[in-house]
């Protein structure tokens, strides 16, 4: 199983480098960014120093959108970068939720998400793609190669990922719920004439590593991923709001914690102090994320990958960052 890292683009620059520098050399493949410019920096302009310091890490978007920037320049963007630095990213992609709503924007349709990631992956791989009606091709890429992730949660979602993307991320670690999700992409990929085992699986999370289990380190460490319940969240109420409460196309197991949310501010996105994350009860943290001592981590991971998970990715917004990295690179990967 790999192991990758997420972090978001805040100011100093240098100091999310020389993280991903410190990733790489405990032994993490991924490291991956938030994508919304306006809470955040443009996160293309970090990937180029990332490559740039490091020797192996494969780096991209968790996730970018169809509708950020044009699909010809997120071609090109990913492209430049493979052309510099050797086929060392990766584009994970959804419809767009805090980087299209921050800036009073519907997320992208399915449908005009399908059209991106085939135009972006066509593009950024030298072939030509259609892009807006217009017969597109960026001559000067060679042997380039861009892997699509998507990021998906509903029936209609986890069906497109199966038929069209080269991986599917989830972003959640319970098991039970991940084998649902995986085996949903992997019925859409079969009946798509795909082979199922072709579509690599990404499980994305917050992860805190505890001296101990003692109640204050777990205490400690749930409220340091209290947003992640938060931000899920926002994926959760479209689904209750395009499905219903109580839709046999959508597990319970993901919809019934949100009852009692009342609303989400942007300002406070992936940020461990989050006030609005109260909804989120303790259950689901224990469930979505990975707290604890490193046989803790160690307990889930080697579930997660029973299941088919390829990678895991270590969402780091809490207050202990370089601590997760430094404990997943010495107690954790060598071990998986």
């Amino acid at each position: 199983m790999d192991i990758g890292l997420v972090l978001q683009t805040d100011p100093p620059a240098r100091l999310l480098v020389e993280r991903m520098r410190r990733a790489e050399a405990a032994g993490f493949s991924h490291g991956w960014t938030f994508d919304s410019c306006v809470l955040w920096q443009e996160p293309f302009v970090i990937y180029s120093q990332i490559l740039a310091q490091t020797e192996r890490l494969t780096v991209g978007p968790m996730v970018t959108n169809p509708s950020t920037r044009t699909w010809e320049v997120t071609a090109s963007l990913f492209a430049t970068l493979n052309d510099m630095f050797g086929n060392r990213t990766i584009c994970g992609i959804g419809r767009g939720d805090s980087a299209m709503r921050v800036a009073g924007r519907r997320p992208a349709t399915l449908a005009r998400l399908s059209e991106a990631m085939h135009a972006i992956k066509e593009l950024a791989e030298g072939r030509s793609a259609v892009v807006d009606g217009t017969e597109l091709r960026l001559p000067w890429v060679r042997d380039g190669r861009l892997p699509i992730w998507m990021g998906a949660y509903g029936p209609r979602a986890l069906e497109l990922t199966g038929r069209q993307a080269d991986g599917f991320i989830l972003q959640l670690a319970d098991p039970y719920l991940t084998e649902y999700m995986i085996k949903a992409v992997r019925s859409a990929a079969a009946a798509a004439g795909r082979d199922p085992a072709s579509v690599r699986i990404c499980v994305a999370a917050p992860a805190y590593v505890t001296a101990d289990d003692s109640p204050a380190a777990l205490a400690h460490a749930r409220e340091q991923c209290r947003w992640f319940g938060g931000m899920v969240g926002n994926h959760v109420a479209d689904l209750v709001t395009h499905y219903g409460e109580h839709s046999d196309l959508v597990p319970e197991a993901l919809t019934a914690y949100i009852k009692d949310r009342q609303g989400y501010d942007y300002s406070h996105h992936g940020r461990a102090d989050n006030p609005d994350t109260q909804f989120v009860p303790d259950e689901i943290v224990d469930r979505f994320c990975l707290i604890g001592p490193p046989a803790a981590h160690l307990a889930r991971l080697t579930q997660l990958r029973s299941l088919g998970v390829d990678q895991f990715a270590v969402y780091a917004m809490h207050d202990a960052i370089e601590t997760t990295i430094d404990l997943y690179g010495s107690a954790v990967i060598p071990q998986l």
